[in-house]
């Protein structure tokens, strides 16, 4: 598929990438850029060979929030009826297969809420996170309060929502919003890296992880541990399992058949 908004690649160690490219926006989130953003996350969702996707920027910028001269044209009916980025924020959101934030420069508004969608972000030292809707008269509409909350806490998710003000990397990294700092410009190097041995683990293992994972934001703790131990019994079942502790008894690289 032609893009005019991202950048598509995938690798031979079953690495997906995307790569938002409206540089003279400052990767803007347009609706057109998350609809290419979408239809990109689902192919790689049905392919076979991919095994984890990493979500970029750049070295530069990752998305300084969303398209303002779009959001200025919304009306409260046309937003409602329309579901406004609902339905591609939900393609990212149910997605299978593990997605890492590859985070350098700004990450502000809907990009800070596009990087709190994926399953691990990573950022170098340029970053900076933030919510500064409150400064253009809204408010964040695509998880800012919910997410930012769930990861960081009441009070920092209330000082950034309520301020606008910004987050720098090592603090992003001590209030738990992103999990690994790296060097300024070895981002996307580093977030490959991660994504690589994630894709060499078996897929059916990595998709039950990062359900029960998830399944922890959204249940009890007793439900979320009889859900965990449920999905524990299935992974009796699977050849990768019998694999994985025969390569581990006897002293050898686990061969993954994804069965």
């Amino acid at each position: 598929m032609d893009y005019k908004y991202i950048i598509v690649e995938k690798n031979e160690n079953g690495v997906g990438q995307i790569t938002l490219n409206r540089p003279e926006a400052y990767n803007a989130l347009c609706t057109p850029l998350l609809d290419e953003v979408s239809n990109a996350i689902k192919d790689f969702d049905s392919d076979d060979s991919i095994g984890a996707v990493v979500l970029t920027g750049g070295n530069k910028v990752f998305a300084a929030g969303a398209d303002i001269k779009e959001l200025a044209t919304l009306d409260f009916a046309g937003a409602y009826n329309n579901e406004f980025v609902k339905k591609e924020w939900m393609t990212l959101e149910k997605h299978t297969k593990p997605i890492i934030a590859a985070v350098a420069g700004f990450a502000l508004g809907g990009g800070c809420e596009m990087s709190l969608l994926c399953d691990i972000t990573i950022c170098d030292t340029s970053a900076k996170f933030g919510q500064p809707e409150v400064k253009i008269g809204t408010m964040p509409g695509a998880g800012g309060t919910q997410r930012l909350t769930r990861a960081v806490g009441k009070a920092k998710s209330m000082q950034l929502c309520l301020t606008g003000d910004m987050i720098g990397a090592q603090e992003a990294k001590e209030y738990g919003l992103v999990a690994q700092v790296v060097e300024e410009g070895k981002v996307i190097e580093a977030a490959q890296e991660l994504a690589s041995k994630i894709a060499s683990m078996s897929q059916p293992i990595v998709r039950l992880i990062k359900e029960s994972v998830n399944n922890a934001y959204e249940s009890t703790l007793q439900a979320g541990l009889e859900s965990e131990r449920k999905s524990f019994y299935t992974t009796l079942a699977l050849d990768d399992r019998i694999e994985g502790m025969n390569a581990f008894v006897e002293k050898r690289k686990a061969n993954f058949t994804n069965k």
